[in-house]
């Protein structure tokens, strides 16, 4: 067994670590919000990252989790897992970690291989409490952990220039659009995260620190999965793996 799958196997057993009631979970998220370190990450050093994502639809309590580990040179696929689990924790936003994470956990200790990174289709620090579900994954597992959403949850930002590669910081404060974030963060604004453009004249990708890494390694190693699409490479194929594990499952119920 993968020194991964053991890990999230040993967190997946830990009732601790689950508590079923919402005002449980933020008092949680408080106390673990400390245990977040920042560590220097070399994307030159990165060989093997993997891509986690999840699907589901609001009130289907079926999710579809997936797991895809990639050669980060080349960009071909090493390993990909996918399963279906029924979830119990309630659609809240903002504590999505606890509803997603144990089918994350679950497809995790599936793998044959032990990647030097995870990436989360999600946030880490530019998160209210600062504990977002990259943050989360990476505190639980003690493993080197990058958040790049496809929206945002919580900071303020400036449009990054459209080429591709350019990129502005994120502070903190409620979800907006404002004129000059960089001048924010030089006044000693919070810095929570980068928007970070990784195709020109298209949406950007919000990045932020999930554990044991640090902002400018993590947007550098997700501009570097991002040749060709807007969505990091291991997130696209795991949001992809998703997508034919719910229609398999849908498929299977049919049947039944």
């Amino acid at each position: 067994m993968a020194e991964i799958a053991e890990i999230a196997a040993r967190v997946l057993d830990d009732p601790e670590r689950w508590p079923s009631d919402p005002q449980e979970a933020v008092a949680l998220q408080r106390r673990m919000a400390d245990r977040v370190r920042e560590e220097t990450l070399d994307a030159d050093g990165v060989r093997l990252v993997c891509g986690l994502d999840v699907s589901y639809a609001k009130n289907d309590p079926a999710l579809a989790a997936a797991a895809v580990v990639m050669d980060a040179r080349t960009l071909e696929v090493v390993e990909r897992v996918a399963v279906t689990a029924e979830v119990s924790f309630p659609y809240i936003s903002g504590l999505f970690a606890f509803r997603e994470l144990p089918p994350v956990l679950t497809a995790l200790t599936e793998l044959t291989t032990t990647p030097d990174v995870l990436v989360c289709d999600g946030f880490g620090v530019a998160h209210p409490r600062r504990f977002g579900i990259a943050s989360h994954l990476g505190v639980l597992l003690d493993r080197p952990v990058v958040g790049s959403a496809k929206s945002v949850l919580y900071g303020r930002h400036s449009v990054p220039g459209q080429e591709r590669g350019s990129w502005a910081p994120m502070v903190a404060g409620r979800s907006e659009v404002v004129e000059d974030s960089a001048r924010l963060a030089g006044d000693g604004a919070e810095i929570i995260g980068r928007v970070l453009r990784t195709r020109s004249g298209v949406k950007p990708v919000y990045v932020s620190v999930g554990h044991r890494v640090d902002l400018a390694g993590s947007a550098d190693l997700i501009l570097r999965l991002s040749p060709t699409y807007r969505v990091p490479e291991p997130i696209r194929h795991a949001d992809r793996l998703c997508g034919e594990r719910r229609k398999a499952y849908e498929q299977e119920k049919a049947r039944m």
